[in-house]
């Protein structure tokens, strides 16, 4: 069952320079060879449902284990039957703009 998410993994309380500890983070989530994307706020990652989460799960501990309060915030998109949506999605709202442009 394919689904895309958006995941926020953050560590609160800290008084260390939060970038290292995200950056650990999202070193998990892209070794995991799931298709992602790093922005600003959020991370997507599409695959599996039991894959994502697990995940999703990994990259919370790296902050979790060394006693970190963390604060976890996901939307999930589950669509069976489809795949490759994290691309699809943007590409079609790009292509209705540019279409708009064009006129």
């Amino acid at each position: 069952m394919n689904t895309l998410v958006a995941v926020s993994i953050a560590p609160i309380a800290s008084q260390e320079e939060l970038a290292p500890q995200i950056a650990e983070v999202i070193r998990v989530i892209r070794s995991s060879h799931l298709p992602n994307q790093t922005y600003s706020m959020f991370t997507e990652i599409e695959g599996p449902w039991d894959e994502v989460m697990a995940i999703v799960k990994e990259a919370t501990q790296v902050l979790t284990d060394r006693g970190i309060r963390t604060i976890v915030n996901v939307k999930a998109d589950v669509r069976p039957g489809h795949s490759g949506t994290m691309k699809r999605k943007v590409e079609k709202v790009n292509r209705i703009l540019n279409e708009e442009t064009a006129k």
